[in-house]
């Protein structure tokens, strides 16, 4: 299944009644609710001595990819460009993988402090 064939997929399920003001809300507060529950079950097994539960942490991975969907038909992209891009953007960054002396020293954070990600 390709990004957009999943999208379309994921589309099926959505309420597309929406204002696309609300669709964009609706898709980042769940993306951020979902990515937080990632972030519970991991902190569970960190902190709680719970067991790292991989298939609970699919499970939750799924409904980001269903909220990344609907924010991304909401604001009129498609998922394929959206990873293209991103793709094409840390290649840029990151001709030849990952480098750390690169992610400190990004040109478009330069000159601003230290505060930056």
């Amino acid at each position: 299944m390709t990004a957009n064939e999943y999208q379309k997929a994921a589309l099926r399920t959505a309420d597309m009644n929406y204002s696309e003001y609300s669709m964009i809300m609706n898709g980042a507060l769940g993306l951020c609710g979902e990515a937080g529950e990632v972030a519970d079950i991991i902190k569970k097994a960190t902190f709680q001595g719970h067991p790292l539960d991989a298939e609970h942490i699919a499970e939750e991975l799924g409904d980001v990819a269903w909220y990344l969907a609907i924010t991304a038909s909401a604001i009129g992209k498609n998922l394929d460009d959206i990873f293209t891009a991103n793709v094409e953007k840390l290649r840029k960054r990151y001709p030849e993988g990952f480098d750390s002396e690169r992610s400190v020293h990004r040109p478009e954070y330069e000159g601003r402090g230290a505060c930056h990600d």
